[in-house]
């Protein structure tokens, strides 16, 4: 295990750790920063906690996998995540969306400290499952004058790039330290719980 390996991932535990008391349903989606199209939906995953740790968490999932699940699992979540957006976008509401995107890091967390390796067709189900939720709250954020086809590929760009963090964390914990990918999932189980009691 090399010293850089277990820094980053000590790194992560302690932000999701450290995050799981500062986040709370009513934080997630505060939006900041740009405020039209491109920009703003690039920044919105950025900015909601809830996002964050639960699109690194497919990469990660995805990648201690290993294999076709490596790729199938983030392009599902990114295309349902899409589908859900513009249906938020449209208006249509969806009942518990925070408490589906808390359930979802649990759920995440959970993968990861079990270690669960699904058939590639359910894990995939499992994160388009997911991103209904996270899909919806990006639409349904849509800023007053915003265009949404800059603001979907915003948003699209910047969960991708969480996935990919996810998958590069994922190579390097699974050949390292793979006991400190279990630790960061429990961080993601103690976040979700966190975010669900708040």
């Amino acid at each position: 295990m090399t010293t850089k390996a277990m820094l980053t991932g000590l790194t992560l535990a302690g932000v999701a750790l450290a995050g799981a008391s500062l986040a709370g349903p009513a934080q997630a989606h505060t939006g900041a920063g740009a405020v039209h199209g491109f920009g703003a939906g690039l920044l919105h995953p950025l900015t909601g906690f809830d996002h964050l740790l639960a699109m690194v968490a497919v990469g990660l999932w995805a990648g201690l996998t290993g294999g076709r699940a490596r790729l199938a699992w983030p392009m599902a979540f990114v295309a349902m995540m899409l589908a859900a957006g513009w249906w938020g976008m449209s208006g249509a509401s969806l009942p518990g969306v925070e408490t589906g995107i808390a359930v979802s890091i649990v759920i995440l967390g959970l993968a990861i400290v079990f270690r669960a390796t699904p058939p590639l067709a359910a894990g995939a189900a499992a994160c388009a499952i997911f991103a209904i939720f996270h899909g919806h709250a990006h639409g349904a954020e849509l800023p007053d004058g915003a265009g949404g086809l800059g603001y979907a590929a915003g948003f699209v760009i910047a969960t991708a790039g969480l996935h990919g963090m996810g998958l590069v964390l994922a190579a390097q914990l699974a050949r390292f330290a793979p006991l400190v990918a279990r630790a960061i999932g429990g961080g993601l189980v103690v976040a979700g719980v966190a975010i669900l009691a708040g």
